[in-house]
């Protein structure tokens, strides 16, 4: 049986001695969520802040209005400032340099696309010691479908980052 994304990032989180957190919007917790049904991964996994609103972006993660003003909440600008802010708030007892934040702000549909920002429109941001990352996604599958493929690439772009294949 071959191990889960999930069971693999929990592996090489400890092997790099790496702490996680998440700050989720149109995934609504399911990075969360699939993180914390591996058995074991409170050693790893400092938590996770569910953001959905402007407000709550801007109050729990400290994205600054103005990013959201002028990008909007679903772009790289928004997303990157998410997983930085989780990395953030999240530290208390753990060096930052130790912290990995993922971060996933989109619009899983069926409404609320507008001209340049389709349903189905993700965005995916890494915050690590080394810089901060995005990647943007556009889905077309249901509501459903869309929250479950952008957790699925946010893991994987989260595995890819912890054994070094990232590419530019």
């Amino acid at each position: 049986m071959e191990e889960t994304l999930e069971v693999k990032i929990g592996s090489w989180l400890r092997q790099r001695n790496l702490k996680l957190v998440v700050a989720e919007s149109c995934t609504g917790g399911l990075i969360g969520h699939r993180i914390t049904n591996v058995p074991g991964s409170s050693e790893y996994f400092l938590g996770g802040i569910t953001a959905y609103s402007y407000e709550a972006k801007e109050r729990l993660l400290g994205v600054p209005h103005e990013i959201i003003a002028r990008h909007g909440a679903v772009s790289r600008e928004t997303v990157i400032e998410m997983a930085r802010g989780a990395r953030q708030v999240l530290a208390n007892d753990f060096p930052i340099q130790n912290i990995i934040g993922l971060a996933v702000s989109g619009i899983a549909g069926p409404g609320g696309g507008m001209p340049g920002k389709p349903v189905g429109l993700v965005w995916i941001g890494l915050s690590a010691p080394e810089g901060n990352r995005a990647w943007k996604f556009v889905w077309n599958g249901s509501r459903i479908e869309n929250k479950e493929y952008s957790a699925q690439a946010a893991l994987q772009i989260l595995l890819d980052y912890l054994c070094g294949k990232l590419s530019d």
